[in-house]
């Protein structure tokens, strides 16, 4: 094998070019996905909120899915993880005649997404240098928003100009995720040290659980209910989201590497309290514009805020820096990961379904009132963590 061929099939050039491809698929699938449910299914609030349930399950699930598989080798269980996204993709595109099938391509969807969501984190982090996790991150997360960035191109010039249909949009999604399968496959795959508990709960690693429960509730408010706002409130179709999304990508492709970059420099307690602070501005923006502003103006606003929270979603690595800090062992990330999703997962399940019983009460502002709390919530809770140089202390935590 020449030179050259020996740098492409490297383990961390190939893991960089799936997480690329993850990206593409992301582009394509995230700005169509509630449009999906709105222009071909035809779903309400409530019912958009009670769908999460099935659709995050796999989540709440996790520690107990991902077990399963910790047989293999990570870069096997990410192959895994990506050939289901490529099945669940074409399905929803070509097999989901009504909310049935749409249900079971979703759990598909998501158990794929969630187990690769787990050893993502930790593969990079075996990957990196020591000293330089944060930085990997950050500048695989920017490989990857580039993908993401050709995605929602491509979809903003299918819709505009070539009339791409959702199958069409969820089969070219399938074909990047299943690439990407293959790619994962060619990495040598390297035994990993399995921890004695294959799900790991540490009273040491409670405030990371804690962390991870609090932005479970924030996330599900503005993945489930921001782009609902906008469908419903002022009738945004796919081009308008592919174009949000490309507007906040490119931020994010300056972002997550000065990001990462951050989070080395100054900690986590810093960046995660600078979020919560920025998130509850947010949620008080959502849930009050249209009444402080005319609509004209008040959309702009909120298409802003729905930018800007896309962009802070990266801060979620940091998260995942913290228990790398603090971690006992090596072993235990990346079931402390799972745990942590599934702590997640148990509050994401249930919120939506709140959140739309809340909206077809009290309206949508009640919702972002609600998740404005949270924000403040996690502004304490990002104040407990110590900062880095006392992380060597087990017994000051």
């Amino acid at each position: 094998m020449s030179s050259f061929r020996r740098l492409i099939f490297t383990p961390l050039v190939l893991f960089a070019a799936a997480g690329c491809l993850f990206g593409l698929y992301s582009g394509l699938y995230e700005p169509s996905f509630n449009n999906y449910l709105s222009q071909v299914h035809n779903i309400n609030e409530v019912a958009r909120g009670a769908l999460e349930f099935p659709r995050e399950l796999p989540g709440f699930l996790c520690a107990f899915i991902f077990s399963l598989f910790m047989f293999l080798a990570d870069t096997r269980i990410a192959a895994l993880a990506a050939l289901l996204l490529a099945l669940s993709l074409w399905g929803q595109g070509w097999l989901a005649p009504g909310m049935t099938a749409v249900v079971i391509w979703m759990l598909i969807w998501s158990t794929g997404a969630h187990v690769y969501m787990v050893v993502k984190s930790s593969i990079a982090l075996r990957l990196a240098d020591k000293g330089k996790e944060g930085k990997l991150m950050g500048d695989l997360g920017a490989l990857e928003a580039v993908g993401l960035l050709a995605g929602m191109i491509l979809v903003y010039s299918g819709v505009s100009f070539y009339n791409f249909s959702f199958p069409v949009i969820f089969g070219l999604a399938g074909g990047c995720t299943f690439i990407a399968a293959l790619l994962l496959y060619l990495i040598k795959p390297v035994p990993v040290k399995r921890p004695e508990r294959k799900l790991l709960f540490k009273r040491r690693y409670s405030l990371f659980y804690i962390i991870n429960m609090i932005f479970g509730a924030r996330k599900q408010v503005f993945l489930t209910f921001a782009p609902w706002v906008l469908i419903q409130l002022f009738s945004c179709g796919v081009g308008t989201f592919a174009l949000l999304g490309i507007i906040a990508t490119l931020i994010g492709l300056l972002f997550r590497p000065l990001l990462g970059r951050a989070i080395d420099a100054w900690g986590e307690r810093t960046v995660l309290s600078a979020d919560a602070i920025l998130v509850t501005t947010l949620c008080l923006l959502y849930a009050f514009a249209q009444t402080l502003f005319p609509d004209s103006i008040a959309v702009i606003i909120i298409m802003a805020c729905f930018v800007t929270d896309q962009v802070l979603f990266a801060i979620t690595m940091a998260r995942i820096t913290y228990l790398n800090r603090i971690a006992d062992a090596v072993g235990d990330i990346a079931p402390s990961i799972s745990m942590g999703i599934t702590l997640d997962h148990a509050v994401s399940m249930t919120v939506p379904l709140l959140g739309g019983l809340l909206w077809a009460a009290l309206g949508y502002q009640a919702v972002f009132i609600a998740a404005a709390v949270l924000g403040l919530l996690s502004l304490l809770v990002a104040r407990l963590i110590p900062p880095p140089d006392r992380s060597l202390s087990h017994e000051e935590l």
